[in-house]
């Protein structure tokens, strides 16, 4: 199942990508999408893409969300690695 995924910006590169950062996981995706994207931002991730950007309180609570019904590491796995629900929660500032 692929489901969009709340993500922390680290870094912004050209070509309109960015780094971002998902339960300790980076990953290089695509902000073209989005009209302005900063370092701190979190966005909604799905399949590479930034689709939207999402406040710090929408990410932690649809995270939680996501943990509490099973989905966040499969998410996580899905990326291209593993973290432990309750750690990508606090991951967030």
């Amino acid at each position: 199942m692929c489901l969009a995924i709340p993500a922390l910006v680290t870094a912004l590169h050209d070509g309109a990508m960015a780094s971002v950062s998902v339960g300790g996981i980076a990953k290089q995706v695509s902000v073209a999408l989005l009209e302005q994207v900063a370092v701190g931002d979190y966005v909604l991730l799905h399949v590479g893409y930034a689709l939207h950007r999402v406040s710090e309180e929408e990410a932690r609570r649809t995270l939680a969300m996501m943990a509490e019904a099973g989905l966040l590491q499969a998410e996580v796995a899905d990326m291209g690695g593993t973290a432990k629900s309750a750690g990508v929660v606090h991951e967030i500032r």
